[in-house]
């Protein structure tokens, strides 16, 4: 518990917590569209090949608007670029309780919900704006766990939705978006590192190397398999165990739940042991798990504890992989997480058409969990050819930041990546001289991370 106050007084709190509420709530929202897949698909009589088609489309959608807004943040601000964010969303659950009349309808709605989606490079990159190296990855991990939105919104949704009507829900998450965003703007504090005289070219450097791709399809694994089977599983529960559309609910946030909670378990253990690490052995185990569902899928309870391990595995990856952006992008965290979301979030909309096309052409959605466990052992293999030079330049050991010059201190080569920025006290800030900005500001006294 000491540790932890440590860890919040190194940073800003405030901050941290809204940009947590902030991130859950668009989380939320994002998977609207598969909480309700029961309810719509009954309506509509739905193939599975069109299910497949509704629920990608939020996903893709939100992945596409993450990079652009992770470029506005750096320019206008995080938190103001949280707040226009938000007020979108109001605006497009407005449209989907008022608009939506059919098929195509819904499937633009489905684009208005990827705003939503977009939410997560500024959120990750608010949160833990202030916080020092070292603590990185707790902060991210964090406010990742407001991935729990999505288990949330599986378990609020189908109630609501058989009580009030499906499309009741969208003006209920309208009304719903004022609360996070009153809390951003009274207790949200824009951190400063960012290097106010960085131009376009470098704010987007990371989509121009390796690494930065390197890191999308590994994403496109843990996040892109929370979000994607997050969104899918209502409609596997119903199809396949012929649950009712509550339990369907109730059992995806079983296994969503677990990958948020454990996001923060990911971020502090690969502070310690190293995201490298991390991430080998979160790949191994959502492999095996993904590969046992298909010969299980004909036991509730024990396709449920699979899934329950692999969201668990998927969470610690998503907390591990963002503990590393960090320390590769100091100085651009926002776009470099914007653009990483994007490509992983791509990867979690191809999981619900993997698995529709896999019911409508085999007769079994087996052959989807497959195909998803080979994807992972291919980014296993990624992972391992990337790491020798990751640990030779950038990084430490397995994973873990680099060590740290206490203030005051010389810089050896190799102890910091290129273009940090050093932060000043979340609590001291005011009393500054405004005429530097803030890579001229004194680095935290911290100690060294092992």
């Amino acid at each position: 518990m000491a540790a932890f106050r440590t860890f919040l007084r190194s940073g800003h709190a405030p901050t941290l917590g809204a940009a947590f509420l902030y991130f859950a709530f668009s989380c939320c929202i994002w998977v609207l569209n598969g909480a309700l897949a029961p309810f719509i698909s009954e309506a509509y009589q739905l193939t599975a090949a069109q299910k497949g088609l509704m629920l990608s489309i939020p996903i893709m959608a939100g992945a596409l608007m993450r990079f652009p807004l992770g470029v506005l943040s750096q320019y206008i601000g995080r938190k103001n670029a949280t707040l226009v964010e938000m007020a979108l969303i109001a605006v497009a659950m407005s449209y989907g309780y008022f608009m939506v009349d059919g098929y195509d309808d819904l499937l633009a709605m489905g684009v208005l919900l990827g705003i939503a989606g977009a939410s997560f490079g500024v959120a990750m990159s608010l949160g833990s704006g202030w916080y020092p190296p070292p603590y990185k990855g707790l902060a991210m991990g964090l406010v990742g766990a407001g991935n729990a939105g999505t288990a949330v919104s599986v378990l609020v949704a189908p109630p609501l939705a058989q009580w009030l009507g499906w499309q009741s829900v969208y003006a209920i998450a309208a009304g719903a978006i004022a609360l996070p965003m009153l809390v951003m703007v009274v207790f949200a504090k824009e951190p400063p590192d960012v290097d106010a005289h960085a131009g376009l070219r470098d704010h987007v450097a990371c989509l121009f190397e390796k690494d930065g791709w390197a890191f999308s399809l590994l994403y496109a694994v843990t996040f892109g398999g929370f979000i994607g089977l997050t969104t899918f599983l209502p409609t596997y529960y119903h199809d396949q165990f012929g649950v009712s559309k509550v339990a369907a609910g109730q059992l995806t946030m079983l296994a969503a739940f677990m990958g948020a909670a454990v996001r923060v378990v990911g971020g502090a253990l690969s502070d310690r042991v190293g995201g490298v690490h991390a991430l080998t052995g979160v790949l191994v185990v959502v492999a095996l798990t993904l590969a046992l569902i298909g010969p299980a899928n004909g036991s509730l309870v024990l396709t449920t504890a699979l899934l329950i391990v692999c969201f668990a595995a998927l969470g610690a990856g998503n907390g591990a992989l963002f503990q590393l952006v960090p320390l590769r992008w100091p100085a651009a965290t926002a776009v470099a997480g914007s653009m990483i979301g994007e490509i992983g979030a791509l990867g979690g909309g191809a999981v619900p058409n993997l698995m529709g096309l896999s019911k409508q052409w085999a007769g079994t959605y087996a052959w989807g969990f497959a195909a998803f466990a080979v994807f992972a052992l291919l980014m296993l293999g990624l992972l391992r050819v990337m790491q020798t030079r990751w640990t030779q330049t950038w990084v430490g050991a397995g994973g873990r930041s680099l060590p740290l010059p206490l203030a005051g201190e010389g810089r050896g080569e190799g102890q910091r990546p290129p273009h940090t920025t050093a932060l000043p006290h979340p609590h001291a800030g005011e009393a500054r001289d405004e005429a530097h900005g803030p890579s001229h500001l004194p680095a935290f006294p911290m100690e060294r991370s092992a």
